[in-house]
This record gives C-alpha cells, structure tokens and sequence, in this order.
C-alpha cells in the first residue's frame, strides 16, 4: 500500500485531510510513475498490459482496456470490474474510493473527481481536501467529455450524455446529461433495436 493505513481511512472517512503532506505528495509521484509504466505498455501483449494495470490499481476484472493515456491520483482506491472500456484520455482522481462496474464504457477524456479543496480560501492554501466516493454501475455508458463529481452514484446501465457534469446521483436505467446532469428520460424497451445482447 502506497499510502498508510491512518491517512488513508482519514481520507476515506470523508474529514478534512491534508492534500500537501509529504507522504501523499510521494504517493501521487509514484502513481504518476505507474501510470507511466502501465501506458507505456501499449501495444504489448495483453498479459503485460494487465499486469502493468493491477500494480496501478487496487483491483480489475478480466476484459478490461484502456486506450491510451490513463492518469491516477493514487490508483489505489480504484476498482474495475469486467469487460470494463475506457477511450483515450482517462483521469481518475482517487482520494476516496472509486467503484465502476462489468460492462462499462467511457467515452474519451471521462474524468472522476473524488476529492474537493476547502472552499475557505486559507484552510484551500494550508492543503485542506475532502473526498467524496464514486460509483459506477453494471452496463453504464459514461460519454465523451463527462465530469463526475465525488459523492456521485451512477446507476446500472444509466447513460450520461458527452460533455456533461455530474454533480448529483443519477438513477438505474435512465438518459442524463447537461450541466449539471439531470434525467432527461428513462430507458425503455422501445430502444431496443434488436441487435444481440450480452
């Protein structure tokens, strides 16, 4: 474990904690040096690649691929589940936990924000922090551009529409998107098209 087990149950407990002490300021330079080992990865054999991400994050299920470039804040609150899909230009910030289920796409640049500075501007400048969980359903579509905001539930097999930003929960089975993201419809059996499923 990169970072102790004190700092990190303060982190995960949802207190204020410090962002500038010098063990999570080592922490995030490690993961950056991991995330550079798992990208350069690309183009190797599946296995290489894999391993390369399971020394990045806490744990990942098989069938799971990211296109080129990912960036983690610590990679390890961060669990993948199978089949998982993310297009170019991934950035998960992982101060609290990060859960994202089987099946799931993310379109490029998605970026998952766990953490939040002290909105007082001298707490902000002394490194205050709060993080918050994000979780991530079964079969979810996650578009293009979306920003998800800690404390944010996604749920199984909802969609979020390119360039938006989550700030509050999004329930099972629906369409959101704009900013904020709010439900625009639910998904129902009229979308489905025929094709096969899985």
């Amino acid at each position: 474990m990169r970072i102790s087990t004190e700092t990190r149950a303060l982190m995960l407990s949802g207190a204020m904690y410090d962002d500038l002490t010098l063990e999570l300021v080592e922490a995030r330079a490690q993961a950056v040096h991991l995330s550079n080992a798992f990208n350069a990865t690309w183009g190797q054999p599946q296995e290489v690649r894999d391993d390369a991400l399971r020394h990045l994050v806490r744990s990942v299920g098989t069938g799971s691929t990211f296109e080129p470039v990912l960036r983690v804040e610590f990679g390890e609150n961060i669990t993948i589940g199978r089949n998982f899909f993310a297009n170019f230009d991934c950035v998960i910030l992982d101060a609290a936990e990060v859960t994202i289920g089987d099946f799931v796409l993310f379109g490029p640049r998605v970026g998952i924000y766990t953490a939040n500075h002290a909105i007082d501007p001298g707490e902000r400048a002394a490194g205050g922090c709060i993080a918050r969980p994000v979780a991530i359903g079964d079969r979810c579509w996650i578009g293009g551009g979306v920003q998800i905001m800690g404390g944010v539930t996604i749920g199984n097999g909802a969609i979020v529409g390119a360039g938006s930003v989550v700030t509050k929960s999004v329930p099972a089975n629906v369409v959101a998107g704009g900013v904020p993201a709010r439900v625009i419809r639910p998904i129902t059996e009229a979308d489905r098209t025929g094709f096969k499923t899985a």
